[in-house]
């Protein structure tokens, strides 16, 4: 596990293949709030998420070592699956990506799209293990997160914000699936901004990393989660993003109601695509700022903006825009 921060030379190396996305904030949510909010909208990004950061850094720093593959291979619930794809053909080599069915139709087809060829499984875990097994028959897995270079490119996202766009977060909260976004976010937070607390946010339905850090040791689910977070559908995290999610300054779970209530919300406030991923980080801010005492400029990391109809039809099923 690499102890060095290279979130910089990671963005130096991708920042001529991705899109600088937006800050977007809301005048009317900061009122309500009493707070600053500021907005990383990574569902402007190519492939519509943050995951396309580290699948190209890891392809790029291959290719400047003199080791890119012929053909990559990865495990996915959807994003990493499109960035995974979409970085292989800019580079002229193929991809095979395993993806379990209740995965959303859409990123399915858009990985296809890229020109992946996609193996579906039954479940989340079938998808590992397959991948796994074609691992050790000699090729390329990029992990969605068990990697430092991936890892450092999705810290990539925090350090543009911070660096590039010039905001200064007294907090900075992301998702936590595997934990690489969150990892990514803490090693860049802490090379460009080390005053900021990092939060780490996860659905009360899928807490496997909440109850690693409670238990101190990693636990697993058996299945994928019942969320509506689709992103952050994982069976577990890894000793290495384990390591960064214990320095963390806290870690909050949130309800699936809740979940919904921001997704519509920020879908209405912000005027963009929002995952209910994404959606989940600022009921975990309105949560946190119950005990703050001071002015707060929150930096929140919206992950993604990939949405299918079924999810879409789950998410405006209750009307929550009568009731802030």
């Amino acid at each position: 596990m690499s102890n060095h921060n290279h979130i910089q030379k990671a963005y130096s190396r991708i920042a001529p293949y991705i899109h600088q996305t937006p800050i977007l904030t809301s005048s009317i949510l900061n009122q309500k709030i009493g707070h600053k909010i500021s907005f990383k909208w990574e569902g402007h990004q190519k492939t519509g998420s943050f995951k396309v950061r580290g699948a190209l850094n890891t392809l790029l720093s291959l290719k400047e070592a003199g080791q890119l593959p012929q053909e990559v291979i990865a495990f996915s619930s959807g994003n990493h699956s499109q960035a995974v794809a979409y970085g292989s053909a800019l580079l002229g080599i193929k991809s095979t990506i395993f993806i379990p069915t209740n995965v959303s139709p859409i990123k399915i087809q858009a990985t296809k799209g890229y020109g992946a060829t996609v193996v579906l499984t039954q479940t989340r875990q079938e998808s590992e293990d397959l991948c796994y097994q074609k691992q050790q028959q000699g090729a390329y897995m990029i992990p969605p997160f068990d990697h430092d270079n991936v890892i450092q490119g999705q810290g990539t996202a925090c350090y543009e914000a911070i660096a590039i766009q010039k905001l200064s977060p007294t907090a900075i909260f992301a998702p936590c699936g595997g934990g690489g976004l969150l990892s990514g976010t803490f090693l860049a937070a802490k090379e460009t901004l080390p005053s900021a607390k990092i939060i780490g946010v996860e659905p009360l339905n899928g807490n496997d990393a909440a109850t690693s850090l409670k238990t101190g040791e990693i636990f697993r689910l058996a299945h994928s989660p019942d969320t509506l977070a689709d992103g952050v559908r994982t069976l577990g995290i890894s000793p290495r993003t384990f390591h960064y999610l214990k320095q963390l300054d806290g870690f909050i779970e949130v309800a699936e109601q809740d979940i919904i209530y921001w997704t519509q919300w920020l879908t209405h406030l912000l005027k963009v695509t929002v995952e209910p991923t994404s959606a989940m980080s600022m009921a975990a801010v309105v949560q946190w700022l119950k005990s703050a005492t001071t002015p707060q400029h929150i930096l929140v990391i919206l992950s993604g903006g990939n949405l299918d109809p079924s999810t879409v039809t789950k998410i405006w099923s209750e009307n929550h825009l009568t009731t802030t």
